[in-house]
């Protein structure tokens, strides 16, 4: 597919800067450009990029002022990386999706799967299984007993969703995604840890995308639940009970503890503990590798550190941290010092 620049302002509402009919046919980071690409510039680190790259149009913030003169030709736009995901979607939209039912797929006579679905090979569609139209099933996913699937799905291959799980619309689950696995509910005994079983499910709500070997665990009893627009990057645990709020978003290889609550809107940094029967608020951000063993109910905070606290005081305390082996060298003399004065002191 081919566009000129004055299409794609069109499409974002930019500003055409240059040759309103240069025309791309591909996307390229601004750093590799060739011709008749699209890149962007939205991190102003980048901005020496700009005047030797190759590619036809390049979108910018509407603010941005040159300081060479510039070859290709730019878009204008409030928000050039807001602009650039707004083109993506749309690429990625006009590529015709697949349809049909592989020979080797297996599905159950009881289940429902539109003639509008795709379902690769060596894919499972278990008893009682209801699809919803356009959804795409890649091979060697397994979708077992009673699970409700929406419409525009994305399964990539060797997704597993459990028994009785409930997956929203336009959910899109990548490779090695484990929906409903049991939550780590054990007993201790005189012999042991005995299992308790986990008998509920899980509810993913619509437009939630959730990333390679990353596993939601279904709840003892209930539902543990992944409300609408919620991002999990790859290998992120989402224990048993749990609830993530709207639009939340978690990095790599954050944990979540069982029963905890997940405000709206809040961010996670890659390896953040969330210990059990936290209450977060909405709108908390957390940055990497932070510990947050309890709750942080009021939100609309920063914080960082293990165990976590406000971003700023962690900021503060890290300078401090680091000078540590110099104020225990100075308050050793110090202390010989004092030591001293005593001494002659007494001796007077």
């Amino acid at each position: 597919m081919k566009f000129t620049a004055e299409q794609i302002a069109g499409l974002i509402n930019g500003k055409v800067e240059g040759d309103p009919q240069a025309c791309i046919q591909t996307f390229a980071k601004i750093e590799e450009g060739v011709e008749g690409a699209i890149s962007f510039l939205a991190n102003p680190h980048y901005e020496n990029y700009l005047y030797e790259t190759k590619s036809t149009i390049v979108l910018v913030n509407d603010d941005f002022v040159p300081a060479k003169p510039v070859k290709a030709t730019l878009i204008r736009v409030p928000n050039a990386y807001e602009a650039i995901a707004t083109l993506l979607n749309f690429y990625e939209s006009q590529m015709a999706g697949r349809k049909g039912i592989h020979p080797l797929a297996c599905i159950a006579e009881s289940a429902v799967v539109p003639e509008s679905c795709y379902v690769g090979p060596f894919a499972y569609v278990g008893e009682g299984v209801v699809v919803g139209e356009d959804t795409q099933i890649y091979a060697h996913v397994v979708i077992e007993k009673n699970a409700k699937v929406g419409s525009g799905c994305l399964f990539y291959p060797g997704v597993s969703i459990y028994h009785d799980c409930q997956i929203g619309d336009r959910v899109i689950l990548h490779s090695g995604c484990v929906i409903g696995a049991d939550g780590f509910g054990f007993a201790p005994t005189a012999d042991g840890y005995e299992k308790i079983p986990q008998i509920g499910n899980v509810v993913i709500e619509d437009d939630v995308e959730i990333g390679a070997n990353t596993c939601v665990d279904r709840s003892t009893m209930g539902s543990t639940r992944v409300r609408r627009g919620v991002k999990l990057d790859n290998l992120v645990q989402v224990a048993h009970n749990c609830e993530v709020g709207s639009h939340t978003v978690m990095s790599a290889q954050v944990g979540v503890a069982g029963s905890t609550k997940i405000g709206q809107w809040c961010m996670f940094g890659g390896q953040v503990g969330i210990a059990g029967h936290a209450q977060i608020g909405d709108h908390t951000l957390s940055g990497a590798q932070a510990g947050i063993a309890g709750s942080i109910r009021k939100g609309h905070v920063t914080v960082q550190g293990s165990p976590a606290i406000d971003a700023k005081v962690f900021a503060r305390a890290s300078v401090v941290f680091k000078n540590l082996p110099e104020m225990y060298q100075e308050f050793n003399r110090m202390k010989e010092e004092l030591e001293a004065i005593k001494q002659k002191m007494a001796e007077q």
